[in-house]
């Protein structure tokens, strides 16, 4: 087993796998990475919401850096990984349960336009400071579980739409992006104002072109058992990964 002190280290390691490049968030402070012959693991300690140990490779050399990490930093480390891996995970390391399944929706290169019925997209911009406490509360009335909040750290922008009468309608944030990847988050969109008028599609819209010119890809985590948002993501020109995650069940 070796560490990985360097992003290039890491990227020819995990193959230039964007999990694990948004997982390392430039190797920044208290993140750490693994290499086991041909399989990969970055343990990333709060990172968006959880203790996260993205993963890849082989079942046995994973499993033996999963045991490492877990060893390292604790049984509130999450272990994320293409579904297969997981199955196998849960197989190697004793106390190691599925969590639900998720999607990883990455994209590398831009899009189609924004979806609208009408033809005219709607106008996306980025939020000033002073609108943040009204993006947080459309955000609490229809998205209370967000990870990223317009009022907690953790993001780096938020974009927003406003429909005709000035009612902010929808979001999205530039929230734990990491320089090789930038990452989606807090998408959300009023109900009766926003939802199926393409706000949400032109907020995000604004932020993946943003990300991209900046980190040269984009990517986000949606449940799999939201296939409106997942539509939304391919729509956007999303490719989507399935993954599970694990956890260690205390007793």
């Amino acid at each position: 087993m070796r560490e990985l002190h360097t992003v290039p280290d890491l990227d020819e390691a995990a193959e230039n796998d964007g999990l694990l490049l948004w997982a390392a968030q430039g190797l920044a402070p208290g993140v750490r990475a693994w290499a086991q012959q041909d399989a990969v693991a970055v343990a990333s300690p709060g990172l968006s919401g959880r203790d996260r140990l993205a993963v890849r490779g082989p079942a046995g050399p994973a499993a033996r850096l999963v045991r490492h990490a877990l060893a390292e930093f604790g049984p509130s480390l999450r272990p994320v990984g293409d579904s297969a891996l997981i199955d196998d995970l849960v197989t190697a390391v004793p106390g190691l349960r599925r969590a639900s399944p998720f999607r990883w929706m990455e994209l590398r290169a831009a899009g189609p336009a924004d979806p609208d019925a009408s033809g005219v997209p709607p106008l996306a911009r980025l939020l000033s400071t002073t609108e943040l406490p009204e993006a947080a509360a459309l955000l609490d009335e229809v998205f209370p579980g967000s990870y990223a909040h317009p009022l907690l750290p953790g993001s780096r922008s938020w974009a927003g739409v406003r429909d005709e009468t000035g009612r902010l309608t929808a979001l999205a944030a530039d929230a734990w992006s990491a320089p090789e990847v930038g990452f989606l988050a807090g998408v959300a969109a009023h109900p009766v104002h926003g939802r199926g008028r393409g706000h949400a599609a032109a907020a995000c819209r604004l932020l993946l072109d943003t990300m991209l010119r900046r980190c040269g890809r984009a990517a986000l985590m949606v449940d799999e058992d939201n296939p409106a948002a997942i539509r939304l993501y391919e729509r956007l020109g999303m490719h989507r990964r399935d993954l599970h995650a694990a956890f260690l069940d205390p007793a």
